[in-house]
């Protein structure tokens, strides 16, 4: 390209007849001409239109002609009437064009006023581009195509067709003579060439008055004009959700938001959680622990019961010449006298010592102010020890079987242990002791039993009730490899304890404080032990050789003979001498009772008045 010369006018940038292959006159396609030969710049120029040019020298199209169809003339009138009229004004466009593409506006003036001049016409942002270079001279090659558009169907020369169908019965019109019907998508037809002598400047009819007419493919193109919209926006055959689909496509999504955000966590809190599991946590390890309560319990509790009774529990252990022990008693007064089992005391003998270990930890010399074997009961003394606490005494014959107890002891020389438990059974009838051979240290309980652990060592200790008050002295467990023994031995407890009653420890306690000595209630008969019936028999002699019914006695004054069995005792049965020996120590001497009997297989009942005999 030249840039040292003036503008010339470019191929790309001239107005041309559009050309298809399929024409529309019926004519075929003109040969090519003579090949075109470059001047000395190089560039190839086109040929002058057969047009004249205008006043200025230039060349210019003349705008489409406007084709309007008379409604009140005849359409084979019509046709020809503006075909010659065509023919008139452009005779280079008839030549051109067919016969039935000829103009059919049949004269309409153009106004002056519908194109403004070229100084005021809409003209680019930028300066034209003295080089012609596209975009930014005339339009090239390279400016960027107008948008396609897609005009209804229109004759071959763009007279728009009404898209209506005719009415229903209508006959449909028939073309004139030499019109060609137009076929039902027909190619565009070109641009007629403006008349000769038309110069520049010649004014375009109105947009209004251009009716029917199809839109102008040669009009000035405005590289910088927004794209008309042609037509309706189309769809791209995509659904178009309503609004209740999207609020609940909208619901899903946060729904499925959720459950993955809940198993993303639940993963992360297991993982974490593993982790914390298999290696102990972060940092030191610190437990949990409740702070500081009240030390004060409920005094019905087995801690309130233990908190007022030990203060009052003591230890006794035991030494003599050829054994010793350990047991428990406790305070009777303020005088320093204990009361404990018989055998406690027993290995200490005449010249054996006795201590006493306070629940304060203090620790003082006893010595034994009375015993009885008969009733496995002993009394022993300290002095020159002040503050005691004397246990206070209940009654046992207001227990009844399922009350709770808890009982005191050492066992096994574990001073201050308590255990608790319940009333199993009353006035259970058990013997205890006759190591010595002569029976002389048998002693015959008629006991509280209870399933509250005894085990040797809490011989002495106190049985007490809920409101911590003694209703019986621990004597005698039932162990699995011995019989009924003082729990001087060391079999352990299987839930069978056996407790002196208070009722019974009180009389005897007060006898050997006050005398020295106990009281035993006898009937005055002897009994046959050998006796395997049901009850108690009385022998036919005495062991001494004397009569088994002492003469005078308790017995002989009720009238019971040798031989006679007893099997009842103030209504309650008994099944052997030892029952009845039982029986008759829980009483008082003096108490009286009723006894049945049989003699000849006869049942005979008699009142008897019980004697009393001093204990060993």
């Amino acid at each position: 390209m030249n840039e040292g010369k003036p503008t010339k006018a470019k191929w790309w940038s001239r107005p041309r007849l559009q050309g298809p292959s399929g024409r529309t006159d019926g004519t075929a396609e003109p040969s090519p001409g003579p090949a075109p030969v470059p001047n000395a710049d190089g560039d190839f120029e086109l040929e002058r239109p057969i047009a004249d040019t205008s006043a200025e020298g230039d060349y210019e199209l003349s705008g489409p002609a406007v084709e309007t169809v008379p409604s009140t003339r005849s359409g084979t009138a019509a046709s020809a009437e503006s075909s010659a009229a065509s023919a008139e004004a452009t005779p280079l466009a008839t030549a051109a064009l067919p016969e039935e593409a000829a103009p059919l506006t049949e004269s309409a003036p153009l106004a002056e006023s519908a194109v403004p001049p070229a100084d005021e016409r809409p003209r680019p942002l930028h300066d034209p581009d003295p080089y012609s270079t596209p975009p930014y001279g005339e339009p090239g090659p390279w400016a960027p195509a107008p948008p396609v558009q897609h005009p209804a169907t229109t004759p071959a020369h763009g007279t728009a067709v009404p898209a209506t169908a005719p009415a229903h019965g209508a006959a449909i019109p028939t073309p004139s003579h030499g019109t060609s019907v137009p076929a039902s998508a027909p190619a565009p037809s070109p641009m007629p060439i403006p008349p000769p002598g038309q110069g520049h400047g010649t004014p375009l009819p109105p947009p209004s008055s251009l009716q029917g007419a199809a839109p102008a493919p040669w009009q000035n193109y405005d590289p910088w004009a927004p794209a008309p919209l042609t037509g309706p926006l189309q769809q791209n055959g995509a659904a178009v959700r309503s609004e209740g689909q999207k609020r609940r496509r909208a619901k899903r999504v946060l729904l499925i938001g959720a459950l993955l955000v809940a198993l993303v966590s639940g993963g992360i809190g297991g993982a974490v959680g593993t982790y914390l599991e298999r290696n102990g946590g972060v940092g030191d390890v610190e437990l949990p622990q409740v702070g500081a309560e009240p030390t004060g319990r409920a005094a019905d509790s087995v801690a309130g019961i233990a908190a007022r009774a030990l203060p009052s529990v003591v230890t006794l252990h035991v030494s003599g010449a050829e054994e010793a022990g350990t047991g428990t008693g406790f305070v009777l007064d303020d005088r320093g006298h204990i009361l404990t089992n018989n055998h406690v005391v027993q290995p200490a003998g005449s010249d054996g010592e006795i201590t006493v270990t306070f629940h304060s930890g203090d620790t003082a010399k006893a010595t034994v102010v009375g015993r009885d074997s008969g009733y496995d009961l002993a009394v022993v003394k300290v002095t020159g020890v002040s503050g005691l606490s004397p246990m206070t005494l209940g009654n046992s014959d207001n227990v009844q079987v399922g009350d709770p107890v808890v009982a005191i002891g050492a066992p096994f020389d574990l001073a201050g242990t308590v255990t608790s438990g319940i009333i199993s059974a009353k006035e259970r009838p058990i013997t205890a002791g006759g190591e010595s051979g002569d029976a002389s240290d048998v002693s015959y309980v008629d006991a509280l039993q209870t399933d509250a652990p005894i085990n040797p060592g809490n011989s002495g200790g106190p049985l007490l009730d809920a409101k911590a008050r003694v209703i019986g002295i621990n004597s005698a467990i039932r162990s699995a490899d011995s019989g009924s023994e003082p729990d001087g031995g060391q079999a352990g407890s299987i839930g069978l304890g056996f407790a002196i009653p208070i009722n019974q420890g009180k009389r005897v306690a007060e006898e050997l404080i006050n005398t020295g000595r106990a009281t035993h209630p006898v009937i005055g008969v002897t009994l046959d032990m050998d006796y395997s019936g049901d009850g108690a028999r009385v022998g036919t002699k005495a062991s001494d050789g004397g009569p088994p019914v002492t003469t005078g006695g308790p017995g002989d004054r009720a009238g019971i003979e040798p031989g006679d069995v007893i099997t009842e005792v103030d209504g309650q049965r008994v099944h052997s001498g030892e029952e009845l020996i039982v029986k008759t120590r829980s009483h008082r001497p003096g108490d009286r009772l009723e006894l049945t009997l049989e003699r000849d297989g006869k049942e005979i009942t008699l009142a008897l008045t019980l004697g009393s005999s001093d204990g060993d």
